[in-house]
């Protein structure tokens, strides 16, 4: 599997709506651990190590 680094969202703004939500009314400790479960569920649904490891190159600036 590779990764996908092109717009492949259908309604990007409602998705982005629903994120922004997750994170009203939490403190910042919260907000890492609401980020760190949402991060770690969509992980174990992508299940293929090499584009996990892509997504974490990219998000560390490695790579666009």
């Amino acid at each position: 599997m590779s990764l996908i680094l092109t717009p492949n969202l259908v309604d990007p703004d409602g998705i982005y709506e629903k994120l922004i939500a997750l994170h009203e009314g939490r403190d910042a400790a919260d907000s890492q651990r609401v980020n760190a479960r949402l991060i770690l569920t969509l992980i174990n649904h992508i299940g293929d190590r090499e584009t996990i490891l892509e997504a974490i190159a990219v998000a560390a600036g490695g790579k666009v």
